[in-house]
């Protein structure tokens, strides 16, 4: 199976991660990217569309068509926003891009990057994790061909990421004792790059991945 993929977010450290391992792929034969600024990358197998409005992509649309993945990785911390902000930039967004996508292509895989302590019941206590069930949810209502939530957690970049924080530097030198300590929260970013790739090849019975989920699925075969 060859695929063609369609993802957001690669300004940011998850997307830029999982669209190093799609470039790199022998089984990605296109990729798509959807950026407000130009993400700086140039390969023969990528293309990149600048929009600025993610809320009204009517004027891309018929560009948006003949793919069968998306690795929606897309997304903002809930520290320091307002929860109405954060709602809408992460359910409203989401939903509003997924049901363009869904109409487009409706034998498309959708990925969705969410986020460890995620809650699926809607009704927690934290804010962000009760936004980001409710997106898990009704992603999984829309016509894709499947869709899988994947729940990374703290994830280690690749040497020469260039979209991270500084504080990487610290957890660089901490992951391998972290990931021995922690094992159900800690996982490098090409694991969950080749995860999300894997999960179109080979398709899942389960439609959520945590952390543990997300490794054993990157070593798929």
């Amino acid at each position: 199976m060859k695929i063609r993929a369609i993802i957001t977010g690669v300004t940011g450290m998850v997307g830029e991660g999982v669209l190093m391992e799609s470039l790199l792929h022998p089984d990605v034969e296109k990729v798509l990217v959807i950026n407000r600024k130009p993400c700086g990358v140039i390969q023969p197998k990528l293309t990149e569309i600048i929009h600025t409005n993610f809320f009204n992509l009517s004027p891309i649309a018929d560009q948006l068509k003949g793919y069968n993945a998306c690795f929606f990785c897309l997304g903002v911390s809930s520290v320091g926003m307002k929860e109405d902000e954060y709602y809408s930039l992460t359910y409203t967004l989401t939903m509003y891009m997924a049901g363009i996508l869904s109409e487009q292509n409706p034998e498309m895989t959708f990925c969705y990057i969410s986020g460890a302590g995620t809650d699926s019941s809607e009704k927690g206590r934290l804010n962000w994790a009760r936004v980001k069930g409710k997106t898990e949810n009704d992603l999984m209502k829309l016509s894709f061909k499947k869709v899988f939530a994947f729940r990374p957690g703290f994830m280690l970049p690749a040497k020469d990421a260039k979209n991270i924080h500084g504080y990487y530097v610290v957890f660089r030198i901490l992951f391998f004792p972290l990931r021995a300590l922690f094992p159900k929260f800690v996982s490098t970013l090409k694991e969950v790059g080749i995860a999300m790739i894997n999960s179109v090849i080979y398709g899942h019975e389960k439609p959520v991945f945590e952390v543990k989920d997300i490794v054993a699925l990157s070593k798929k075969k």
